[in-house]
C-alpha cells in the first residue's frame, strides 16, 4: 500500500486541528472556572494543614488573655480577687 503525500498532509492537518481544539477547550474551561478552581485548591490546602492536627485547634482555644485573669484559689474553683496593696 502506497501513501501519497496528500494523504500524509491531511492526517497531520487533522491531528493538528484536534490538538488545537483541545487546547482551546481546556483553556476556556480553566478561564471560565478559575475562581471555583482557586477556591477548591485553597480548601484542599487548608484541610491538609488542619487535618493533620487531629482537632487540636478546633474549639479548644482559650478566649481572651488567660495570663491576665485573676488567680484561682486551689480546690475552690472560684477566682480570688487580687489585693491592690
Amino acid at each position: 500500500m502506497k501513501f501519497k503525500f496528500n494523504d500524509i498532509a491531511n492526517a497531520i492537518s487533522v491531528v493538528s486541528g484536534v490538538t488545537l481544539a483541545g487546547i482551546i477547550g481546556v483553556g476556556s474551561y480553566v478561564y471560565l472556572n478559575k475562581d471555583a478552581i482557586i477556591d477548591d485548591i485553597k480548601d484542599a490546602a487548608i484541610e491538609s494543614v488542619t487535618g493533620g492536627m487531629g482537632g487540636a485547634l478546633g474549639g479548644d482555644l482559650p478566649v481572651g488573655a488567660p495570663d491576665l485573669a485573676p488567680p484561682q484559689a486551689p480546690g475552690l474553683g472560684v477566682a480570688v480577687p487580687s489585693s491592690p496593696l
